[in-house]
């Protein structure tokens, strides 16, 4: 079986797992090397699961001749530098989003990439990848709920996370670039259409540490598309029962609701606080077959040389309304787009 030889950079709680889904569950991969700016993360992964060429220095990384694609998982301020540095040294590439943490940034980016067309690039909106929003865009799409009038999305990340999520303030990009980011992703996928308007609210409420960043800890959006769809979008850091993905779409002739309760799994457990279902603890336990899914797509789009489903287009106009979110919030004003 002809093998796709990958190096990965960025070993943290998400590129592990990434690192463990090229080395172990994908057949038509090979993690070939390993990159961290922190030495004992990269001993660790060649020790741990055989890695043959470990690295501290990403440049010496794209050196290796061996290598075919990079997979960019590294903090979100080096994300644009690293894809063209990868897409220079003739690799193809899968990254995490975002694209950019700048407006200038990311159209600096998109259009690298875009004048790379003999090179495979993908974008990590991994819900896109998600068996029950894949699901969902399926009955969407066979019209059995009509046209789409209203997209309600939640993404709450649990509370217990919240010292990693003030830690990560300084580099992620913000609340509505970092976590609502996906969610603006699937609107336009959902309704088939781009963002003409943008209103956008939060503050601190409960953690002021996030002040000092210019990020919040609660933010909200309402958003309408050119072809009339409306959407209102929900981000926080606060969720006390746990990881809360939740997706509604309202159409002429039904309504698709996704992850209305958190459930982790099928288990209800009965005991003196009554009848309880468990929830998810973080978005690695609740996408853990998007993540596959979206690195099996990849490894076969570089393969059989087909187009990747998610590229710097949807990239650059995902960051588009997640920068008009946070010029809104900032002025208090509608946003057009």
């Amino acid at each position: 079986m002809r093998k796709l030889k990958m190096g990965i950079v960025g070993l943290g709680r998400l590129g592990k797992k990434h690192a463990e889904n090229i080395a172990f569950r994908v057949p038509n991969a090979e993690l070939l090397a390993v990159c961290s700016i922190k030495e004992d993360e990269v001993e660790e992964a060649q020790k741990n699961w055989g890695i043959p060429f470990g690295y501290t220095n990403f440049k010496e990384m794209l050196n290796n001749k061996e290598l075919e694609a990079a997979f960019i998982a590294s903090s979100s301020t080096e994300h644009s530098k690293q894809i063209e540095l990868a897409l220079n040294a003739g690799l193809h590439v899968f990254s995490e989003k975002p694209l950019g943490i700048t407006r200038e940034e990311v159209i600096y980016i998109a259009d690298i990439i875009n004048k790379h067309k003999d090179k495979k690039f993908m974008l990590g909106f991994m819900r896109r990848f998600d068996p029950s929003y894949v699901y969902a865009k399926k009955k969407l799409d066979n019209g059995e709920i009509g046209k789409p009038i209203y997209i309600r999305c939640y993404s709450i990340d649990p509370i217990s996370a919240i010292d990693g999520a003030i830690a990560f303030s300084e580099k992620s990009g913000g609340l509505f670039l970092d976590m609502m980011i996906h969610d603006l992703d699937l609107s336009r996928w959902f309704s088939n259409s781009e963002a003409k308007t943008v209103f956008a609210v939060g503050d601190n409420y409960i953690y002021p540490e996030f002040e000092k960043y210019d990020d919040i800890d609660n933010g909200a959006a309402m958003i309408q598309f050119n072809n009339g769809t409306i959407a209102s979008f929900f981000a926080g850091r606060t969720s006390i029962h746990g990881y809360h993905i939740e997706t509604e779409i309202i159409g002429t002739k039904g309504t698709l609701r996704i992850g209305t309760i958190p459930e982790k799994n099928l288990v209800t457990i009965f005991n003196e606080n009554g009848a309880v279902r468990e929830c998810h603890e973080g978005f690695l336990e609740r996408f853990e077959d998007a993540y596959l899914n979206e690195l099996q797509e990849f490894v076969d789009c570089v393969l059989e040389d087909r187009k990747t489903p998610v590229g710097a287009f949807d990239g650059l106009k995902a960051t588009e309304i997640g920068y008009a979110c946070r010029k809104s919030f900032a002025t208090k004003q509608i946003v057009m787009l």
